[in-house]
């Protein structure tokens, strides 16, 4: 019992000191704890802002629950996948989606769409939008397949889209950027890439979204779009109502599509089909591998500063050698010397990581905000990371100084000018 209570009367005696010299060098402990922060604020913020987009797609894919699944071309960057190298295939054009659109009898709602563009900019009158707008693509179905809400107006209908006509339904963003004052732009015309556009709906605010335009996106027919950009890459959703007969669903419109794009029977697809699941596993993969790489950043920020902080505790220990020889004297054991930088150590990462995980936390959520949406989150497993890393660097930047500390003769510290 004596020997757990003089413990702990060490480390509260040890804690006041480490706090007396945190105090009488301000700067020099801001300086250090800024670097710390620096690197725990990188490795915070980079790790929000993946775990917030990826929570966004998420969010954005669940929409549609594990009804929907997508066709779409074999990306081309796959490269090499265990061991095997991707075959190069033609994108999907659009005689072979409309054929697929006409042929298809299963049991579920087809819709194509297309990106016509991620960078337009909009004009209405003499106002104009940033070139950020995303033109999107779609057939009739678009707006029940993708659970699109209009909050005023209309979505298009099969015929508008079959005549290719210049309509369009508008975000909520584009509204309040072009139309001020309450203006309604039901039935006004806004120029899209030096085409004029008849706005006859407009979206229920949403937020912005990653991979998406969010608010700040208009929607066109599909017919239309090809007159703007006729080599665009096309890709269909389905939506099934019956969740046991997605898989079915798919079977069948793999099959026609084979027959569609020329496959042999036996081969693999030259064409992708995939379910929510399956983008979800691959969204997965792509944050493990940014995380990674979020990690290394960290990782390098917080050597230089863990590094920095053993100089400043080197150069600490030389101005206090006086001190520490004093303490030896009255009979402070090498322990007690050793814990004591350490504390110090410690605690001077601790601020800097408690600077680091708030300023993480604020960066991640606005690049979150800026470029996937979503609402505004803490990352605790990431936090506590932080803290845990701050607490290790102390560790591992102060144990030198305080073992050098601890290892002083007495004598020769008193001697010390």
């Amino acid at each position: 019992m004596k020997k757990i209570l003089a413990y702990f009367n060490n480390l509260n005696w040890n804690l006041l000191e480490a706090v007396s010299s945190i105090k009488s060098n301000k700067l020099r402990v801001f300086l250090t704890a800024a670097i710390i922060s620096i690197g725990i604020a990188s490795l915070v913020g980079i790790l929000t802002s993946i775990d917030g987009i990826k929570k966004s797609v998420s969010d954005s894919f669940s929409e549609l629950g594990s009804n929907a699944y997508y066709i779409r071309s074999v990306r081309n960057d796959r490269g090499k996948e265990s061991g095997v190298v991707k075959k190069n295939y033609p994108i999907l054009r659009y005689r072979e989606i409309s054929e697929f659109l006409k042929r298809y009898e299963g049991n579920g709602i087809p819709t194509a769409s297309t990106t016509v563009t991620r960078i337009a900019e909009l004009k209405y009158k003499s106002e104009v939008t940033n070139p950020n707008i995303f033109v999107e693509a779609g057939d009739h179905n678009l707006s029940e397949v993708n659970k699109l809400n209009i909050n005023q107006g209309r979505f298009f209908t099969k015929s508008e889209n079959e005549r290719g006509l210049y309509v369009t339904i508008i975000g909520s963003g584009v509204k309040s950027t072009l139309f001020k004052n309450n203006e309604d732009p039901i039935n006004k015309f806004i120029s899209v890439r030096g085409n004029k556009f008849k706005v006859i709906g407009i979206l229920e605010k949403q937020g912005s979204s990653f991979g998406g335009g969010g608010d700040n996106r208009i929607i066109i027919p599909i017919e239309t779009s090809r007159k703007l950009r006729p080599t665009a890459n096309y890709e269909i959703t389905i939506f099934v109502d019956n969740i046991e007969r997605v898989n079915d669903d798919m079977s069948y419109s793999q099959n026609l599509f084979k027959i569609l794009r020329g496959d042999m029977i036996g081969s693999e697809n030259s064409f992708e089909i995939e379910k929510n699941e399956s983008l979800n596993s691959e969204l997965d993969e792509i944050s493990t591998y940014l995380k990674i790489g979020g990690f290394t950043i960290g990782f390098i920020t917080l050597l230089g500063a863990s590094i920095g902080l053993m100089n400043i505790m080197l150069v600490s220990v030389t101005e206090r050698t006086r001190e520490i020889g004093l303490r030896k004297s009255i009979g402070a054991t090498p322990k007690i010397i050793r814990d004591q930088f350490l504390i110090e150590s410690i605690l001077i990462c601790l601020i800097g990581g408690f600077g680091g995980v708030t300023l993480g936390i604020l960066f991640g959520n606005v690049v979150t905000i800026f470029i996937g949406g979503g609402s505004f989150i803490i990352p605790w497993l990431w936090v506590l990371t932080g803290l845990l890393i701050s607490t290790l660097v102390g560790i591992l930047s102060g144990y030198i100084p305080a073992k050098k500390a601890s290892a002083l003769d007495p004598i020769e510290s008193l001697r010390f000018e």
